[in-house]
């Protein structure tokens, strides 16, 4: 089965078994919770087991795509320094192509032989390289062909361009890693931020709630039912007036790690690798971080309160 886009996302055969188990594993812990079988703490705590297992697929993917992106820029930069050397050889830049195409550029190889069956073709120079760029899909090589080929179409020393353009994707590259690892530390830094976010959360959501509810209804039964309950009124509109429990009322607590999981992923990502999409792995892992210790922590050690 060939891989298909879904909003921008290839879709391959290993992610659709994982979503097919994720939501076979989601319909039977429905089951079992409809059944009386599992409770609440249980429940959620597998649909976050569900989770994980639809959302590793994608996870292993983005990672393994990152990594051949960066192969792919590396291997662009070798396959540049060759084509300098034999235009300043003498060799047309067409020829060249042909003459380097069977090196071991790794990840790039089918693109260069795409590229240099084209040119055999009678393909345009120009043409050849725009689906060269389009094929694979980096920002850095695209700039860099763009020049290349309106160079060369230009006419003039192309060798003097080939070889401003490898400095040029080099020092990119260079910037680039050095980026990675003045970042590194801060990445760190946003890891060990949201797990104290975590711990605090649950002392909030499991230790003060339940004190704070059973001391507001002990005041409210003082002052004779006269509402001077305020963590009662708060949470009115979770118990329909009634006053509300600690799990009502941690309710929205989950949620909040969640969610709180997901962008600070997206903004570690962003300022780690200058993107947004290299971020969702960095989500993956803090909202699953998120719902395991949250979830866990009802089943494993019995702390009072519940996400609903």
């Amino acid at each position: 089965m060939k891989p298909f886009k879904v909003l921008g996302f290839e879709i391959n055969k290993v992610q659709i078994i994982g979503l097919i188990i994720a939501l076979i594993t989601v319909l039977l812990n429905s089951i079992f919770m409809f059944k009386g079988i599992f409770d609440k703490p249980l429940f959620y705590f597998v649909l976050g087991i569900a989770f994980i297992i639809a959302g590793f697929p994608f996870f292993l993917f983005l990672i393994f795509e990152t990594n051949k992106m960066r192969e792919k820029e590396d291997m662009f930069l070798e396959f540049a320094s060759n084509l300098v050397e034999n235009v300043k050889a003498g060799t047309p830049i067409s020829r060249a192509i042909l003459n380097i195409r069977t090196k071991d550029y790794r990840s790039l190889n089918p693109y260069i032989q795409k590229l240099a069956n084209q040119i055999s073709l009678g393909i345009p120079l120009q043409v050849a390289f725009e689906t060269f760029a389009r094929d694979i899909g980096s920002d850095t090589i695209s700039r860099a062909i763009t020049i290349i080929s309106e160079s060369e179409k230009a006419g003039g020393q192309i060798e003097d361009v080939l070889e401003s353009v490898v400095k040029s994707v080099s020092q990119i590259q260079k910037l680039k890693k050095e980026r990675r690892s003045s970042m590194y530390a801060l990445v760190v830094q946003g890891y060990i931020i949201f797990m104290i976010f975590i711990i605090i959360i649950i002392v909030m959501e499991f230790k003060i709630l339940p004190i704070a509810t059973g001391l507001g209804g002990t005041f409210g039964d003082a002052a004779g039912g006269g509402g001077g309950d305020i963590v009662s009124q708060l949470g009115g509109g979770f118990a329909g007036g009634q006053r509300a429990t600690p799990e009502e009322l941690a309710r929205p607590f989950f949620w909040f790690l969640i969610i709180q999981g997901f962008f600070t992923g997206l903004i570690v990502g962003k300022l780690s690798e200058g993107k947004v999409k290299p971020g969702l792995k960095h989500s993956f892992i803090l909202v699953v971080l998120a719902i395991l210790i949250n979830t866990g922590a009802k089943v494993f050690i019995g702390i009072p309160g519940a996400v609903g």
